[in-house]
């Protein structure tokens, strides 16, 4: 749903750096997926295709946080 995004902090030699995922339009999601000592984030059309990834190293996340729209946003 519009709204969703999902935040990550990479442990990137030192110092942390923040990603951001977000869902931009009506209809999109971001799913989060684990395989094989990777993180996979998508944001995902309705119809199941992705239109954007992100894959981080399991070993160097420090913090995933998703943030689920709150209903005053949907369109």
């Amino acid at each position: 749903m519009k709204g969703d995004r999902v935040e990550i902090v990479i442990d990137a030699g030192g110092n942390p750096r923040t990603y951001e995922i977000v869902a931009t339009k009506a209809g999109r999601r971001v799913d989060v997926a684990t395989r094989r000592g990777l993180v996979e984030v998508s944001e995902v059309t309705r119809s199941g295709t992705p239109v954007r990834t992100a894959r981080f190293m399991a070993s160097r996340i420090l913090a995933l946080v998703e943030h689920p729209a709150a209903d005053g946003e949907k369109d």
